[in-house]
């Protein structure tokens, strides 16, 4: 299947100052080496801790935060600032003006882009998009602080959507919302994908959050990608220490299987990024490291198709854990 985007070794560091006169000391290396490819119409999951730098990768996507290095590609074109790629946050209050009706917030983005051509043109597509959304039309005339947390990331979603893009980045656009309203918002996405071919990063800090809507899962630690399949192996098939982790602290509804089931407790912080560990990263914090993760990079394990880990232990940690 033919990639949409394409993301080669992108590295995204930040200098670490240490005065006005002094220069640099170093770099937060927050994305430091990832490659992955989203097919067109299809959701990759990106999942992983806070501070592992996955909202920091779909600022780069989007054209928000400039790339150390690598590239990102676009239709086999290298990205540049593209109205076609778009971002829905995590706080839809902090990317709406508070002053600004909705409809302006709508409209605002079809008028500086040119997408329609006079006054009656651009007041059809905001209401076109607020239907789209599942808002009322009468929404167009109220602030956002008139509306709830769900419908506000509605509206993120619409202001996105003005641009007409084909790539939509969603940085964690459900984690600030009651379980309820994720559902519905998960199935607005799936929805609108399905209606207009869209392609999405889903960026969330837990795998419960993907499990509905990603056609693939990339898991992230400290910069880098360490295993990347299709859904169904990650839940079913984990094959990185860390994302055995990850899926064992989504919580199960039913009490006797919860009481059951076996939880990895993952002992100290995430290292610093400035100073990752040699070797493999998560070595610090794995339960089942040896000296070779201490030492040496581990290379991809092909598990299946589709499915790889960066983990020396891959191919035996069914056994282990």
């Amino acid at each position: 299947m033919t990639a949409l985007i394409q993301i080669r070794d992108l590295k995204v560091h930040f200098p670490i100052s240490t005065g006005l006169f002094s220069g640099s000391k170093g770099a937060i290396r927050a994305v430091d080496g990832v490659s992955l490819d989203i097919p067109k119409g299809q959701t990759l999951g990106l999942v992983g801790e806070s501070g592992c730098g996955k909202s920091t990768l779909g600022r780069a996507v989007v054209g928000l935060t400039r790339p150390t290095g690598g590239e990102i590609l676009i239709d086999g074109e290298p990205l540049v600032r593209d109205r076609r790629v778009q971002m829905i946050f995590q706080d839809p209050s902090a990317s709406l003006n508070p002053r600004m009706t909705i409809g302006a917030s709508i409209a605002e983005p079809v008028r500086l882009n040119k997408l329609r051509r006079g006054r009656a043109a651009i007041e059809a597509r905001k209401y076109e998009l607020l239907d789209l959304v599942g808002l009322p039309r009468s929404a167009a005339h109220r602030f956002p602080h008139e509306f709830s947390g769900g419908q506000r990331q509605r509206v993120g979603i619409a202001r996105a959507l003005a641009c007409e893009p084909e790539i939509i980045v969603c940085d964690e656009a459900v984690s600030a919302l009651d379980v309820s309203i994720q559902a519905q918002i998960v199935a607005l996405l799936e929805d609108l994908q399905a209606r207009l071919g869209l392609t999405y990063l889903f960026i969330a800090h837990d795998l419960g959050a993907l499990k509905h809507i990603s056609h693939q899962v990339a898991v992230m630690y400290l910069g880098r990608v360490v295993e990347i399949a299709a859904k169904k192996d990650i839940f079913t098939n984990p094959r990185h220490a860390y994302s055995r982790a990850l899926l064992s602290a989504i919580p199960v509804p039913d009490p006797a299987v919860e009481k059951q089931r076996q939880r990895i407790l993952l002992k100290g912080d995430i290292p610093s990024p400035a100073n990752p560990p040699s070797g493999c990263r998560f070595h610090t914090r794995c339960p089942v490291a040896i000296d070779r993760c201490r030492s040496e990079d581990p290379a991809w394990t092909k598990i299946a198709r589709n499915h790889e880990s960066a983990c020396w232990r891959a191919s035996e940690l069914s056994d282990l854990m």
